[in-house]
């Protein structure tokens, strides 16, 4: 199973929850650019950062906002044995994935810009992505991982690898939201939770995920979302026990989901499709 990361800002819980999961049954391997162990954003880690107060000396620690916003517990366990984990210590890099050793590839998020850009950006990435689904190779992709797997245009039709399927990603109503929370607490920063800003005349929100992504879609509505009052909510996330907060959406063997508070339950449905495969 690969699962490539950027060298930083990777979401924790996306990387360790989906590496927890899978590597019950998998070995788990992950790629970076240069073949160095990565680290995920540690905002989202210790949720130090995203308050009013924490560019004040012995405050940081003292989280509000952040302590909603960050990994919750799982994954913050999750993330400590990432740590230990010698794959994630010994990466390959990104130029040398061979996808004729591997069986399946997850695509993880993340949202800070600092980090991401080059995993979205990055054509090797892309082109790994368009091999998998020429292959017919499961693949998941969760949050920005999905606008990695839009961006992923095949060269023989000149159209996403997306084109045609129907996916699920990072709402705007979920971006946005967290956008304009944390605008306003981590000022000194407020496109943290913005990879992408809009150019002078584009409309609020053209560059989010969402937008992006169905862009690259056949039709508008194969972009799926949930109108489910607890999955749209944002503030309750799953568990590997309780998957009713969770929106994964399956298209053969392509799976997607949309944030953090979908991981589990996105890493079991995948785990049982990769077993399939």
């Amino acid at each position: 199973m690969l699962i490539p990361v950027p060298a930083r800002d990777s979401d924790p819980s996306e990387v360790a929850v989906s590496r927890a999961v899978l590597s019950r049954e998998h070995t788990v391997v992950f790629a970076t650019p240069d073949g160095a162990q990565a680290t995920c954003d540690e905002i989202m880690v210790t949720g130090e950062g995203l308050d009013l107060w924490s560019r004040v000396p012995g405050l940081r620690k003292l989280t509000a906002l952040g302590r909603v916003l960050r990994a919750d517990e799982a994954a913050r366990a999750a993330h400590r044995a990432l740590l230990e984990d010698p794959a994630w210590r010994a990466p390959i890099r990104w130029a040398d994935i061979e996808l004729d050793s591997f069986d399946g590839l997850l695509l993880p998020g993340g949202h800070r810009a600092r980090g991401m850009r080059e995993y979205l950006e990055s054509p090797v990435l892309q082109g790994v992505v368009v091999d998998a689904f020429r292959r017919d190779l499961p693949v998941a992709a969760i949050c920005h991982g999905v606008l990695l797997a839009a961006r992923s245009l095949d060269p023989g039709t000149g159209r996403s690898v997306l084109y045609g399927r129907t996916t699920t990603a990072l709402n705007w109503q979920l971006e946005r939201t967290a956008w304009r929370l944390a605008r306003r607490t981590r000022f000194w920063d407020p496109d943290y939770y913005r990879t992408y800003r809009e150019e002078p005349g584009q409309p609020e929100g053209f560059m989010s995920v969402q937008q992006e992504v169905t862009r690259a879609l056949a039709r508008p509505e194969d972009f799926r979302d949930t109108a489910d009052r607890v999955q749209a909510s944002g503030r309750a996330r799953d568990r590997l026990d309780d998957a009713r907060p969770a929106f994964v959406v399956e298209d053969g063997n392509y799976v997607s989901a949309r944030w953090p508070g979908d991981v589990h339950t996105f890493a079991k449905t995948f785990a049982k499709r990769f077993q399939a495969g």
